[in-house]
């Protein structure tokens, strides 16, 4: 396929939508800034460098992720749609690869593949690469895969159920439960029967419950979730209480950028899924809503995008990758203050972790270029 021919978009374009862009552009910056302050202690006990975090965070996640937006903003959006079943192959491909010996451990998952000096977590990807293909099968020419049950429910049941299956097995409970409820809104708004959307939510509360009564850690997790008053803050409650101490420190102003003590050997993961209990502290009740009203934002532009695509397709891949971001934002902010069960889901643009943010970036791109045809 010639240069061309993939990126020319025969019918034209405009200018993309600037406050998406603008919303985008402060919350990368943003997450770098928190993240500088966040893991400069870690960095230093760890690696002896202040910036080791950061360093690896901008070489093997902003640099490839801008890399990936640009790619993304450049190619016509309906490129992603005859790609869609190639590519998800090729994430289904890389996620078998954690079973293998290129498979890396840690903190007691098998998430990652080792491909010479970078590790890569193929669950990240299918976030993109399944609601890509979800859109584009929804979007098809068979009218029947929103209203029949043979041709469309049992299908979309079985992939879905595939695909969970094989990130549960690693594990990455909270991975399954961001995808599968994206995939569901996908599938809701393509003009699916509700009754098929009732079964998959009473499936999922049923395959949810029985994975975490057949796994003592989940269960504990959601017990303690349930007796927070009661649970040992030193033993099993003290990543909560760490993160309600932050919270709480931080008032109305913060302590100021760089100020943070919980992250220093106090606070369980400052860089990961706790990053927004450090937020909290160094700027305050002030910092965290200006960060939950870019969200909020760059949530509602999606929105608006997906609304003014007179497209199938692109209305729907850009509600699910909203869909993906929106969601497990929630369930990082909700989990961090105690409003939901602890996860290890990391927070969308600002949390440690190069994968995410290159594909979150690129998701991004997929969602810009739409807005340029809408």
């Amino acid at each position: 396929m010639h240069m061309n021919k993939l990126f020319n978009n025969r019918r034209g374009g405009h200018a993309p939508d600037h406050v998406f862009l603008w919303t985008l552009g402060i919350l990368v910056v943003f997450g770098i800034l928190m993240l500088s302050s966040a893991s400069s202690d870690l960095g230093k006990i760890k690696f002896d460098d202040t910036f080791f975090y950061l360093k690896h965070q901008i070489y093997y996640g902003l640099l490839p992720g801008i890399a990936g937006f640009l790619f993304a903003s450049f190619l016509y959006y309906k490129r992603w749609q005859t790609m869609a079943l190639y590519l998800l192959l090729v994430s289904v491909g890389m996620l078998l690869l954690v079973f293998t010996p290129l498979g890396m451990h840690s903190g007691g998952a098998t998430r990652w593949i080792n491909i010479g000096p970078v590790s890569l977590q193929p669950a990240e990807l299918l976030k993109l690469t399944f609601i890509i293909y979800m859109a584009a099968w929804l979007s098809g020419k068979r009218t029947k895969r929103q209203t029949s049950f043979t041709e469309g429910y049992l299908p979309f049941l079985s992939i879905s159920g595939f695909i969970a299956l094989l990130i549960v097995l690693q594990p990455a409970t909270t991975t399954v439960a961001v995808i599968m409820m994206a995939s569901l809104i996908v599938y809701f708004m393509s003009g699916a029967k509700f009754k098929y959307i009732a079964m998959t939510v009473v499936l999922g509360f049923v395959a949810l419950a029985m994975l975490v009564a057949i796994t003592p850690y989940r269960m504990e997790r959601v017990k303690n979730y349930f007796r927070q008053d009661k649970v040992d803050v030193l033993g099993k409650g003290y990543h909560l209480e760490q993160a309600k101490i932050a919270i709480g420190s931080g008032g109305a102003m913060g302590v100021g950028f760089g100020q943070s003590t919980t992250k220093y050997k106090f606070l369980p993961e400052p860089i990961g899924d706790s990053i927004f209990a450090v937020v909290a502290e160094e700027l305050g009740f002030a910092g965290s809503i200006l960060l939950i009203s870019l969200y909020i934002l760059l949530f509602t532009r999606g929105l608006l995008i997906a609304s003014r695509c007179k497209d199938k397709f692109g209305q729907l891949a850009v509600i699910g990758i909203i869909s993906v971001v929106a969601i497990q934002t929630f369930i990082n902010i909700g989990a961090i203050s105690g409003i939901l069960p602890l996860t290890g889901v990391p927070l969308p643009f600002i949390s440690y972790g190069g994968t995410a943010l290159a594909i979150f970036l690129t998701m991004m791109g997929v969602v810009v270029n739409i807005s340029k045809h809408a």
